[in-house]
């Protein structure tokens, strides 16, 4: 007699995306790696429905694997999790590597496809990858906003000052103009030696003080030093005074776009469930926190275990070991310079201000360790307590347990 109760196998198969901007290619491989399916779609969601319900079609238990975790692919990958498919990201980098123990020189989608699906059918070490709530997604919308901002205003500065350097030097040592908001006013009213010398020094702490700037008289005399230093003019200088009144103004407009979107990632990560909880711990304000949502999504889980954040913070050294030399730890060259920012920072400043931070980095100077190499180990066992009270929901106090971890 046959068992007739046994239910007939569903077997599984795997869907690897070579994402792109406009299409995808798609390649479908079973557990023998025969592939099923090779298709390229456009980057539209009628096609990519299509893609989905063909694929499922092959086999009800399906794994998604992707070499990008937004950009051109966030429909894709939005329509997957709206599907409830498991959905699996591997880096660019790791595919890349991979297609050198595959066959054949040449570089296609369709194979990159392929060694996306395979390497997912092999690997265990893969970690399901997840959209994020809503708050996390406009946090990364936001910070990323915030990051390019910041890059801009540093290439004006710079600018700016090449500029100024070029036919007025003295002025251009005058003020540090990341920082003096003085600075940046004079700029737009007065460029060059000679007109500064015919406004006067009385004169131009009027316009500096109508236009509210601090310590207008102390700025203008500054000015007027520099002035009276240099009475020769540069050819170029008319045109190059015009691009400095630009550059100033840009740098003006970057630093009022910059304080409106701290107010609305300040806004934003305020109504995140865990923003409590990673405010309470010293050194974390609301841009660092909010970072951290960003570029963890507040999810805990996704990770695993704290080792595992570790090591995408950058924070976990790994063995670089050979022949007779072995204990060689260093810092592994992948991983995200945004989120080892946002410990190393919270570190320096709770190196200053907690008492528990402070005996943990005294401890580690008075071991041998360099400054940096103690704040990076603070930052370290910080991660530890970080993932501890999110993971229990409860807000950092001296003298709990996962307080005394970090002091350990």
């Amino acid at each position: 007699m046959h068992d007739t109760s046994t239910e007939a196998h569903v077997p599984e198969i795997w869907a690897g995306t070579d994402a792109g901007k406009a299409h995808h290619h798609c390649v479908v491989i079973d557990a023998e790696g025969r592939r099923l399916l090779s298709r390229r779609v456009a980057n539209d969601e009628a096609e990519l429905l299509k893609l989905i319900g063909d694929v499922l079609d092959l086999g009800e238990e399906v794994t998604w694997a992707i070499d990008l975790n937004a950009g051109g692919a966030a429909l894709l990958i939005a329509l997957l999790v709206n599907h409830g498919q498991r959905l699996l990201y591997i880096p660019g980098r790791t595919v890349h590597h991979a297609s050198g123990s595959y066959r054949g020189d040449g570089k296609t989608d369709a194979k990159d496809a392929f060694v996306i699906a395979d390497q997912a059918r092999m690997r265990r070490d893969l970690h399901p990858m997840q959209t994020g709530d809503e708050v996390a997604i406009d946090l990364r919308i936001l910070t990323a906003r915030r990051y390019d901002l910041a890059a801009d205003r540093t290439r004006a500065i710079n600018r700016l000052r090449a500029q100024l350097l070029e036919y007025f030097p003295a002025l251009e040592r005058a003020f540090d103009y990341s920082r003096s908001k003085a600075g940046l006013l004079l700029l737009t009213g007065y460029q060059t030696p000679a007109v500064l010398r015919r406004t006067g020094k009385n004169r131009l702490a009027t316009w500096l003080k109508n236009r509210k700037v601090r310590g207008a008289e102390g700025v203008a005399a500054t000015a007027m030093e520099a002035a009276e230093a240099q009475y020769t003019a540069v050819p170029g200088e008319k045109l190059a005074a015009a691009m400095v009144v630009k550059l100033a103004r840009e740098v003006i407009a970057l630093d009022e776009e910059i304080a409106e979107t701290d107010q609305l990632i300040e806004g934003r990560f305020r109504e995140h469930r865990h923003a409590e909880v990673i405010t309470s711990l010293p050194g974390i304000g609301p841009l660092l926190g909010a970072e951290f949502i960003a570029l963890t999504g507040g999810d805990m889980a996704i990770f695993g275990t704290p080792d595992r954040l570790a090591g995408v913070a950058g924070l976990a050294p790994v063995p670089k070991d050979s022949g007779r030399v072995s204990g060689n730890l260093h810092r592994p060259r992948r991983y995200s310079r945004r989120l080892l920012r946002v410990f190393y920072l919270s570190a320096q400043v709770a190196a200053r201000c907690c008492p528990v931070s402070k005996t943990f980095y005294d401890r580690k100077r008075a071991e041998g360790k360099g400054h940096k190499q103690a704040i990076l180990a603070l930052a370290r066992r910080r991660l530890n307590v970080l993932w501890a009270l999110i993971r229990d929901g409860r807000t950092f106090t001296v003298g709990a347990p996962a307080t005394e971890a970090a002091a350990a």
